[in-house]
């Protein structure tokens, strides 16, 4: 039931063709269209393997008689394709081992995914639940704080009406008083008079008691003399004790009057020891819960991240395909194997296909002889606001390098001129009419607009596009290239001799960014080595900076600008990490967070930072809260850098803060 080749091997239908079918039917800069006519020819004259045809009708048949509206019709729908599996591998008696363990190893990960999922249900049910309770509790505070507002503002209106009654109560009363101040005077007056009459009328009374008992005494004197003298010392001796005893009253009445019986102080003490060991109970239970919380707040945010990467790697399972043969590319590519060598090397899949469809876009550039015009709307950048067609220049890669070099240049002079920073959008149509006159701008203008929209691989036209389009902003630029000329510098001071090279860069390296890991300096060392023979050979640290014509920088240059990126994106990483579950984010919020992950940030950095944050409102950014994902994407396109060492180790992998 199989078709074997030439050779042999198992037909891999429809691939299984003649070379010359293929080279007949293939045109590398056709159209789509009739790309997929001539494929359809070529497999029009190629038969289906009887086999295949009859694993095709059957589970065709099978799927037509699945009901897809049950719950698991997804499981449902992937038995029958279990089954025509297994009836391929029992078909196949050489692969059936291979195939057998592939096909238990799919389902020993298909069965510990929904293990995985299931375990994950309760957990997103409990946080969907503790987030309708905490919206309740929000509710049902914002509606407290607005009664207990309205209540005060009620009260405030009546201790107002209160305060005005007691003033005119008080104006009343203070006018009594003056009256009764006057009234008191006379009566103190007259009972002065009445209580000095009074004093001398007692002063009379008690000269005569006092001449009556002087009297009586001499009357009774010589009948009891004796007596009168002992009751008289007694009566001495009884008021010496009597002042005694109220001394010492006195004195402890003061000496103890704030001391409480030893039976209350006992007592008291004792329920303080108790309620000091509740405390200290009570205060191991709560940083005993609290431990318990932040480790399952940890858990929840662990769980959240395992879930996040379990749906990305099964939406990775459904978009994965296997790694492409890309030296297919070679036959079809301008320069052949040479130079399709030459723009593969060290390069990925992604980069790869960036590559591929830039030399694909770069001829069909080439084939055509206008463009459209945009119009002249407002939403039309300035630099393509033209009605009709706009003739095509046909630039080649090196002249639309040179080009916008000349533009950067002309630019930056510029600005040391006048002082003020101008839009690249505006400065590079004045550029143009200048340069090429007002007629023929245009055409230039749509010519190295469509060069740097296609050639993304190339660092000088990629920049300028991305800076042109408002996707990143211009100090970016400017900060990558000082960084490569401070590394220049310490390059050069290095270099005692002044022969151009060096065989150790790597003091060099370490002195102009201090702040990056260990493993980043080694990456720009091997990167500056990699095309030695031998890694103990003086290195030309000047070659290390060269461009060739179309503007490719060496791969020491590149890998410091994809060391700024990721760095760049590590340091926006940490911050979005520190800002937790903050939907939008103020810029109070915004500083808090960068101080905490680079505490050596000055306050200069720090409002140019928030200024990239909050740009529409940068004169009051308190008063505007932005969506961290917004607030991540403007700093992304900025230059943010760290200006320290992290908190969290020793070195970090921030450029050198300027």
């Amino acid at each position: 039931s199989f078709q074997l080749s030439a050779r042999g091997h198992l037909s891999m239908w429809p691939a299984f063709a003649s070379e010359q079918t293929f080279l007949r039917n293939h045109k590398p800069c056709c159209a789509p269209e009739e790309r997929q006519s001539s494929k359809e020819q070529a497999f029009l004259t190629i038969p289906k393997p009887r086999y295949l045809e009859q694993l095709e009708s059957y589970l065709r048949k099978e799927l037509q008689s699945l009901d897809l509206t049950k719950e698991n019709s997804q499981e449902q729908k992937l038995q029958p394709y279990r089954e025509v599996f297994e009836f391929f591998i029992d078909t196949l008696k050489t692969y059936k081992p291979l195939l057998s363990a592939i096909k238990n190893e799919y389902e020993v990960t298909l069965a510990h995914q929904k293990k995985t999922i299931r375990a994950l249900e309760p957990l997103k049910a409990k946080v969907t639940i503790v987030s309708e309770e905490c919206t309740q509790q929000i509710l049902a505070l914002q509606e407290k704080k607005q009664h207990e507002i309205n209540m005060l503002k009620q009260e405030k209106q009546h201790l107002l009406k209160v305060i005005d009654n007691m003033k005119e109560e008080n104006n009343s009363l203070q006018t009594q008083v003056e009256r009764l101040q006057t009234s008191v005077a006379e009566e103190y007056t007259r009972y002065l008079n009445e209580h000095d009459a009074r004093k001398l009328l007692l002063a009379q009374l008690n000269d005569m008691h006092n001449e009556e008992v002087e009297r009586t005494r001499h009357q009774t004197q010589a009948v009891k003399g004796e007596d009168v003298v002992k009751v008289t010392l007694a009566l001495k001796m009884a008021q010496q004790d009597l002042t005694k005893a109220q001394v010492k009253l006195n004195k402890m009445t003061a000496d103890y009057g704030d001391v409480v019986p030893r039976r209350d102080f006992e007592s008291l003490e004792k329920k303080y020891s108790d309620l000091l060991q509740k405390v200290s109970t009570l205060q191991k239970d709560y940083e005993q819960l609290h431990q318990e919380y932040e480790t399952l707040l940890e858990m929840q945010r662990e769980a959240a991240r395992e879930q996040d990467n379990c749906a990305e790697l099964q939406q990775d399972q459904h978009t994965l395909t296997p790694r492409p043969n890309w030296a297919k590319c070679s036959e079809v590519i301008p320069g052949g194997a040479d130079r399709w060598g030459c723009l593969a090397e060290g390069k990925t899949s992604d980069q790869l296909v960036d590559v591929l469809l830039e030399e694909i876009g770069t001829g069909m550039l080439r084939e055509r002889n206008v463009f459209p015009g945009w119009g002249k709307g407002d939403e039309v950048p300035v630099y393509l606001r033209h009605e009709g067609e706009v003739k095509n220049k046909k630039l080649t890669k090196k002249d639309v390098v040179n080009i916008l070099k000349d533009v950067w240049e002309e630019k930056i002079a510029l600005e040391e001129q006048t002082g003020k920073r101008s839009s690249l959008p505006e400065f590079f149509l004045s550029y143009l009419q200048k340069r090429y006159g007002d007629a023929a701008a245009m055409e230039w203008s749509y010519s190295l607009y469509e060069n740097m929209r296609l050639c993304r691989s190339n660092h000088v036209l990629s920049s300028f596009y991305d800076i042109l389009t408002g996707k990143v902003g211009e100090e970016q630029y400017h900060s990558q290239n000082q960084l490569i000329s401070n590394l220049q510098k310490e390059l050069a001071a290095c270099d005692s001799s002044n022969s151009g090279s060096l065989t150790h860069e790597h003091a060099a390296v370490r002195e102009a960014f201090p702040l990056k890991r260990e493993e980043s300096i080694q990456e720009l060392l091997d990167a500056s080595r990699c095309r030695l023979e031998n890694t103990e050979d003086l290195i030309d640290y000047t070659s290390l900076f060269k461009e060739d014509e179309e503007g490719n920088a060496e791969p020491f240059v590149t890998k410091l600008r994809s060391q700024y990126v990721r760095e760049k994106q590590e340091y926006l990483r940490e911050l979005k990490d520190k800002l937790g579950d903050l939907i939008d984010v103020k810029a109070g919020d915004l500083k808090i967070a960068f101080c905490a992950i680079d505490p050596h940030i000055d306050e200069q950095r720090l409002d140019t930072y928030v200024g990239l944050v909050y740009r529409v409102q940068r004169e009051e950014p308190d008063q505007e809260a932005v969506p961290v994902e917004t607030a991540l994407e403007r700093l992304l396109a900025g230059d943010v850098r760290r200006a320290g060492p992290s908190p969290r180790e020793g070195s970090t992998t921030g450029f050198e803060g300027e």
